[in-house]
């Protein structure tokens, strides 16, 4: 039976600022470097404040992790379908016309309730490490209504962001969404999302998982971080039990992709990296449409990794929208 769409996404809504800085204001803001971290709106405030003049934004475009995933899908060529909350507001307005514009269907395209939409501030070190700080307004309330129970059983994927973890309804909703998933035969898939999720909200990232995914996403940090593990096998064979398939990120060591029966490396892709923010983000985006297209999982983290390689060399979460056709053709084919 044909599927309408490819990948539906549950996640949180913002809009990303993205702002070159030095490490030297990461150590005068006290900021954890690398890693996502919640504040409030006033903290935004004043990093924003501390920023002016010293660094100007590259862009702004509607992300969160799993958005920027489900936009990559959509561009190399699927179907995608973003479920997430933001509020009736300018933000809110910015955010649904740059994810239409895309081409991604959400639940969000109607009515929105009052309040304050999400935002994130990207800051990107020399080395080009990302450093978050995240504020979810309204995004911190997603939960059980905002899951389209006809669209899910449309989509070939479900994707859960390991960043829901963090708020009771979100998470209550990504274990919801894998639940439906499960009642009407879709595959689930579930990112960790970041090492500090891994480190503050395991037994809820337990939760999230239930019984197992048919595919895990993670990185080395955060493979290890969740098993207590010193190595990536270790950490793999961990894993195992709660996933019938799993994409570990190694950063400019490429990546290993365990297809349920056999482990296989994916050689890195050579790149001067000038920002890392998106990029796990993209190498999701990219596989999930590859396996929903017919191909298997060496090809999937084939096209994953060039197309994360290529993210990299760029500031910003996104490829124009031509690149992930010309990355497409290139490593599939197609």
């Amino acid at each position: 039976m044909d599927k309408k769409y490819d990948v539906y996404a549950l996640g949180n809504a913002l809009v990303d600022t993205e702002v070159e800085i030095s490490d030297d204001f990461i150590a005068r803001m006290d900021l954890g470097k690398g890693l996502m971290t919640l504040v409030d709106e006033a903290r935004q405030q004043e990093l924003l404040a501390a920023l002016d003049g010293e660094a100007e934004p590259h862009k702004h475009t509607c992300g969160g992790s799993a958005c920027n995933t489900v936009v990559a899908t959509r561009l190399f060529g699927g179907k995608s379908y973003y479920a997430c909350k933001v509020a009736d507001d300018a933000t809110g307005d910015f955010f649904v016309r740059d994810l239409l514009a895309a081409g991604v269907d959400t639940n969000m395209n109607g009515a929105r309730d009052s309040g304050v939409s999400g935002k994130c501030l990207v800051m990107i070190t020399p080395d080009a490490e990302r450093t978050m700080n995240t504020f979810l307004g309204i995004s911190q309330a997603v939960g059980e209504a905002e899951l389209d129970e006809e669209a899910i059983a449309a989509s070939r994927y479900v994707y859960l962001e390991g960043y829901l973890v963090s708020s009771d309804s979100a998470r209550a909703a990504a274990v919801k969404l894998r639940k439906l998933a499960e009642k009407h035969g879709v595959r689930t898939s579930l990112t960790f999302s970041d090492p500090a999720m891994v480190q503050f909200f395991k037994e809820g990232l337990s939760e999230m998982l239930g019984d197992g995914v048919d595919l895990l996403f993670c990185n080395e940090a955060e493979a290890m971080g969740y098993t207590g593990t010193d190595s990536v096998e270790a950490a793999l064979d961990a894993l195992k039990p709660l996933c019938r398939g799993l994409v570990m990120t190694l950063g400019a060591e490429g990546a290993l992709v365990w297809d349920g029966e056999q482990a296989h490396r994916i050689e890195p892709v050579p790149v001067k990296a000038v920002d890392t923010n998106g990029a796990g983000d993209m190498f999701a985006g990219a596989f999930l449409y590859a396996i929903n297209h017919g191909h298997d999982f060496v090809s999937a983290g084939r096209l994953a990794s060039t197309a994360s390689a290529r993210l990299v060399t760029e500031f910003g979460p996104r490829l124009a929208a031509a690149a992930h056709l010309e990355i497409r053709r290139q490593t599939l084919g197609e």
